[in-house]
């Protein structure tokens, strides 16, 4: 029988109804669904997580976590920790019998050692100079000192007017003295006045040349340990095409095989030519006064140590010390600041503690004072 549109009309709102209702039951079945789904994985990463902490549980049920590796001898800095150890030791022997300064282990014979300046040394007239030679010492003391040194050899070789060394602004020491400051100037120019021709500075005719500014001066960029036919053939041309050449920097640019009569204005300079001047010299007579005056145990004897143990040398060797964390920032900070990512280049393997079981850490003033 059909039905009226009244009674259809009815039941299709009936059934829309019945519809509508069982969505809306739907929707919280869903949402139930989804947590318990959230809750298991929040469940699975937790048990996971005592797994990998060693916290027991399935194959790790009984398990101990494993201690780290120890470090092989020699790898780690334990020097404070010894002295402390031997510290009563060493002032029981010492107190005992006499210090190592009182008791030679080694007697000298033969010959004493002598400077190597010798009869190689000519005096005769200097030829007309070629020019002038500037060059810039750069490094720390010892390195200026040989970079002076050479420079008198070159210009002897080159025939040519050495202007007193420039130091090099280093980025450790913050250091601009002059020449003057640290050396006897007037006493270097007049030991090698029969030698080598030596001027606190360029001339005004040959300044205004290259308008006041030593940079304007050509750079022949030597390489280290350049042999002394290389200045001749490459070096002289140039000086005698300008009458001014300049090298910078000038550390180790000269071979230490050259002709026996350079070598020994070498020595020239290095033994009689550079003294300090003269405030440092009485600095340096005061404390060896005072020194000798403390020693009253050993006769007046001590023993003079340069420890180098400096923030370039440290930095450079990557070795780690006893200090924290904020040592080690500082070190890389050194080390970037000198070297500019030479340490993080690719393939660079950077290893303190086998740089120190090989013996390349620098020695800390505890460490020498243990040796002494």
């Amino acid at each position: 029988m059909g039905l009226t549109p009244a009674a259809a009309s009815m039941r299709g709102g009936s059934e829309a109804a019945k519809a509508a209702a069982r969505r809306q039951g739907r929707v919280p079945s869903g949402r139930r669904r989804q947590a318990a789904a959230l809750l298991l994985a929040l469940a699975y990463a937790a048990a996971m997580l005592v797994v990998f902490l060693g916290g027991g549980g399935g194959a790790m049920r009984g398990r101990r976590a494993r201690a780290p590796a120890a470090a092989p001898p020699g790898s780690v800095y334990r020097s404070h920790l010894v002295f402390e150890r031997l510290l009563p030791d060493m002032r029981a022997a010492s107190s005992s019998r006499p210090g190592p300064l009182m008791t030679p282990h080694y007697k000298k014979s033969g010959k004493r050692w002598v400077p190597c300046i010798s009869k190689r040394l000519t005096q005769s007239a200097l030829p007309p100079s070629n020019g002038f030679l500037i060059i810039e010492a750069n490094g720390g003391l010892n390195q200026q000192r040989i970079s002076i040194c050479d420079a008198v050899a070159v210009a002897s070789l080159l025939n040519a007017t050495l202007v007193t060394p420039a130091f090099h602004l280093n980025s450790v020491w913050r250091d601009n003295s002059g020449f003057g400051d640290i050396f006897d100037e007037d006493h270097f120019i007049e030991t090698l006045r029969k030698h080598v021709r030596v001027v606190k500075e360029l001339p005004e005719t040959v300044s205004v040349q290259f308008d006041h500014n030593i940079s304007s001066i050509p750079n022949m960029r030597t390489k280290a340990f350049s042999s002394h036919s290389y200045y001749l053939e490459k070096v002289l041309p140039k000086l005698l095409e300008l009458g001014a050449v300049r090298i910078a920097p000038f550390s180790n640019r000269l071979a230490n095989s050259v002709p026996s009569n350079i070598n020994a204005l070498r020595c020239l300079a290095n033994y009689e030519a550079l003294r300090f001047s003269e405030p440092i010299r009485i600095l340096a007579d005061n404390m060896v006064d005072r020194m000798t005056k403390k020693s009253y145990l050993t006769g007046g004897k001590y023993i003079s140590v340069h420890l180098r143990f400096e923030q370039d040398m440290v930095a450079f060797s990557c070795c780690i010390y006893d200090g924290d964390l904020k040592e080690n920032i500082a070190m890389e900070n050194a080390r970037e600041r000198s070297w500019r990512g030479k340490f993080h280049r690719p393939g660079r393997v950077i290893n303190p503690e086998a740089n120190r079981r090989n013996g390349r850490c620098p020695l800390t003033p505890l460490e020498v004072e243990m040796l002494e």
